[in-house]
């Protein structure tokens, strides 16, 4: 768990600071070993597909703080400016993307039985990832670890398949929802039964993401607010 003595209170910086957990996680689980110094959360190597590798934890950080700490000399590196502060075009980055942090308060504890559970295990984990994946086929991109270190990968099988799901992991006071996905579209079904299960297993504690496009606006219909902007670079050639 990342600990820094620069982090502050507020919906943003919690959810901030969640995500660079959930990211240091992943990195763990692949043994990538990483760090956070100046305000910058990174690693000085590339990190696992779709993860950053660097996540600035304060508005104050630098573009220097940040390409100083990660590798530059090979293709991918990526960047989440977390209040899309930063400006890496002189260092051969591209905005790949635009998104808004979101945060839903706590809720009193659900007590609706069923819904989304938790996938247990391994081999359940491998079918959990593909099914997120879209196209039935599992990388290895979330591994076993994750489950010991605190993640919960939420799954609707109520058909025996996996048809909908979403990462969820507590810290910084918040439970930190990612990687929804749902096979039939219906995105607000996808949040409502995310949130009761986050509900159900976590009560009274506040859910944070982040969304952009279509996922953003079923999340603000299911009671998140949009608290700041985020950005996420790319840098292709190397």
């Amino acid at each position: 768990m990342i600990t820094d003595p620069q982090s502050t209170t507020g919906p943003v910086h919690a959810a901030v600071r969640n995500n660079a957990d959930w990211c240091d996680a992943v990195c763990r689980s692949h043994g990538v070993p990483s760090a956070v110094d100046g305000g910058v959360w990174a690693s000085p190597r590339r990190t696992p597909p779709l993860y950053p590798d660097a996540v600035t934890l304060s508005p104050d950080a630098t573009s220097e703080d940040v390409v100083a700490r990660i590798d530059l000399a090979s293709p991918g590196a990526s960047v989440k400016d977390s209040f899309g502060a930063l400006d890496l075009s002189a260092a051969g980055f591209e905005v790949l993307f635009e998104a808004q942090w979101i945060h839903r308060p706590a809720t009193e504890a659900g007590r609706a039985p069923g819904g989304w559970r938790p996938v247990e295990g391994g081999e359940r984990l491998t079918d959990w990832e593909a099914a997120w994946s879209g196209d039935g086929t599992s990388e290895g991109l979330f591994r076993a670890a994750l489950l010991v270190d605190g993640a919960v990968f939420l799954a609707d099988t109520a058909d025996g398949a996996i048809g909908a799901g979403s990462v969820a992991y507590p810290g910084a006071s918040v439970v930190g929802v990612s990687n929804l996905f749902t096979v039939d579209d219906d995105l607000d079904a996808a949040w409502r039964s995310c949130l009761e299960a986050t509900n159900r297993l976590w009560p009274g504690v506040p859910v944070v993401g982040y969304e952009h496009g279509e996922a953003l606006a079923a999340a603000v219909r299911q009671g998140f607010e949009p608290v700041g902007p985020l950005r996420v670079w790319l840098r292709t050639d190397g």
